[in-house]
């Protein structure tokens, strides 16, 4: 049956308005990561220094601060993990190997890694974790303004708080002794900050500094005889390898005061230091602002540790015949 004119110019007008509603009602809730409207998949490149406790609890923080953003893997994230093994020839493989892949964004765990990345792409978003300077680093401008493409999150020590921590522990302490890599920027920065505010406090300092994980129980046996007690940074050399030096230190009843929590965890005795899953939450959601287009590296500034806590190795304390004061342990976490 044939229709008039005119009633099939209302018929078209009326199937258009009702196409324009359906698509408008299919396309107007607010679009998130991973959601039906949302088609893209992102590649992220993971590079790890080197596998140790600290570094591990930041890779595993840094890939659920995205998921809590909606950028689950198997949805619509991939991520390409890799572990350099502190050697520099794998991190120079690696960070080709994203570039090679052209990945959305780049998480750079440790300064090392992040050093070789940064050198080799200006272009791809990279974001660090576990690093303590970035300017020191020579990776962003500044910590207020990176400028680059550089971004991410410091574990810089409360350091004075860490020495503090140790006069109360150790009160008849005049020597510190610390070792760390020569190679490392972070620890450098750490260790000179440890030694100006323990000369302030009338301490004396000795130092030892190691290239390797096979130089550190002779630089630990150069400083027995000479010191009261140690302080370690968050040096990823000693920190893969805490038990090495914990089998040094503690026949000597030499207490090791650490950077970080899971140092004392591997044989130190006491921290007030940062939860390092905790820091690669926040760089995580950095990750995705990114991935959101919400920011870019070059205006994010650097952002600092929110959660630090004390951290006690009671058997320790015990084989080293400490008595940790009720204060100390009080909300502490506590090793047994």
């Amino acid at each position: 049956m044939f229709m008039s004119k005119k009633f099939k110019c209302i018929a078209l007008g009326l199937t258009t308005v009702l196409a324009a509603g359906m698509i408008a009602g299919c396309g107007g809730g607010e679009k998130t990561a991973g959601s039906s409207s949302d088609k893209k998949q992102f590649k992220v490149g993971i590079v790890q220094l080197v596998e140790h406790n600290a570094l591990d609890a930041a890779n595993k923080g840094f890939v659920d601060g995205l998921k809590k953003r909606g950028y689950e893997e198997g949805k619509n994230i991939t991520f390409d993990r890799q572990n350099a093994q502190a050697d520099q020839s794998n991190l120079q493989n690696i960070a080709q190997r994203f570039i090679n892949n052209k990945v959305d964004l780049i998480c750079a765990i440790a300064t090392p890694a992040a050093q070789t990345v940064a050198n080799l792409t200006k272009t791809i978003p990279i974001v660090g974790t576990a690093i303590t300077d970035y300017e020191g680093a020579r990776l962003v401008a500044s910590n207020s303004a990176p400028k680059g493409n550089v971004t991410g999150t410091s574990d810089m020590n409360p350091i004075k708080d860490q020495i503090d921590l140790l006069m109360k522990l150790c009160p008849n302490a005049k020597t510190i002794g610390t070792i760390y890599c020569s190679s490392e920027v972070n620890s450098e920065v750490q260790v000179k900050a440890m030694k100006e505010y323990a000369e302030s406090k009338g301490l004396k300092v000795e130092v030892a500094t190691i290239s390797t994980v096979n130089d550190i129980q002779q630089a630990a046996q150069s400083l027995i005889g000479k010191v009261d007690a140690f302080y370690e940074p968050t040096d990823n050399v000693i920190a893969s390898a805490m038990p090495t030096l914990a089998a040094i230190t503690d026949p000597a009843k030499k207490p090791v005061i650490c950077g970080e929590p899971n140092m004392v965890k591997a044989g130190g005795l006491a921290t007030y230091g940062i939860d390092y899953y905790k820091l690669g939450l926040q760089t995580g959601e950095m990750a995705a602002d990114i991935l959101d287009g919400k920011s870019k590296p070059a205006d994010m500034a650097i952002q600092m540790a929110k959660d630090l806590k004390v951290t006690i190795n009671k058997k320790d304390a015990a084989a080293l015949g400490i008595t940790i004061p009720e204060d100390v342990l009080k909300g502490a976490d506590v090793v047994e």
